[in-house]
């Protein structure tokens, strides 16, 4: 039989020992904090039908330097339709209208178009204004508690989404902030600010008609 480094070393074996029940409590603690990020975002989605708010973002390459900064309002009417207006510095406009996903650069004059499938449930924007599970589709590995700010971070069940983690930033119940990770090494930073929850939406701002004379990327039809 093969003995065991501290075999017949008592003093060895309770250091060991200590070091077990040590690891053991760390990953009970661990366990418990999981619990409490995941109830606190589905806390926040639970009976969330719609959503606004203003938003800053900031993108960041591999080395955390700044690559570009943007402004603009969101939208969210749930299921499966959200609205981003990016205003500064180039105006752009993404619409989910609940069954394809409208992108329209106005610099180019270009729209791009993709059907709202199940690659796009894993994804920040479908998980505010999806109708699927947290659950279904994250998986939550990290939480902290940084300025005030409570911070849940999730990895998507899949495999085929573009990003790999996304954390959010809780003020008390109030979601002031999100961060994503792209699979290039880009980090996306957004502040939220003058977030209103359930308010009542014109259903036209979930539709997206193609400007005369732009191109457009993909099918269009309906």
């Amino acid at each position: 039989m093969t003995r065991l480094p501290f075999a017949g070393r008592p003093f060895a074996g309770r250091i060991v020992a200590a070091l077990l029940l040590t690891l053991c409590a760390h990953v009970t603690f661990a366990a418990s904090d999981l619990a409490a990020g995941r109830q606190k975002v589905e806390g926040f989605l639970q009976g969330l039908q719609s959503l606004q708010a203003q938003f800053k973002q900031t993108l960041t390459d591999r080395n955390g330097q700044t690559v570009e900064q943007a402004s603009g309002t969101l939208v969210v009417r749930r299921p499966d339709r959200f609205r981003w207006d990016y205003r500064e510095p180039n105006e752009q406009l993404i619409v989910a209208d609940g069954s394809r996903i409208w992108l329209y650069d106005a610099d180019l004059e270009q729209v791009t178009v993709r059907k709202l499938d199940d690659t796009l449930s894993a994804t920040p924007a479908m998980l505010l204004s999806g109708q699927g599970s947290l659950e279904q589709n994250f998986d939550v590995t990290q939480t902290s508690q940084e300025g005030g700010v409570f911070w849940v971070r999730m990895q998507p069940k899949r495999d085929d989404t573009d990003f790999k983690w996304v954390r959010l930033g809780f003020d008390g119940a109030t979601l002031k902030f999100m961060e994503l990770a792209d699979k290039l090494g880009q980090t996306t930073h957004l502040e939220f600010a003058q977030l209103e929850r359930n308010p009542t939406l014109d259903p036209s701002r979930f539709t997206f008609t193609v400007p005369p004379g732009a191109d457009v990327i993909g099918d269009a039809s309906r």
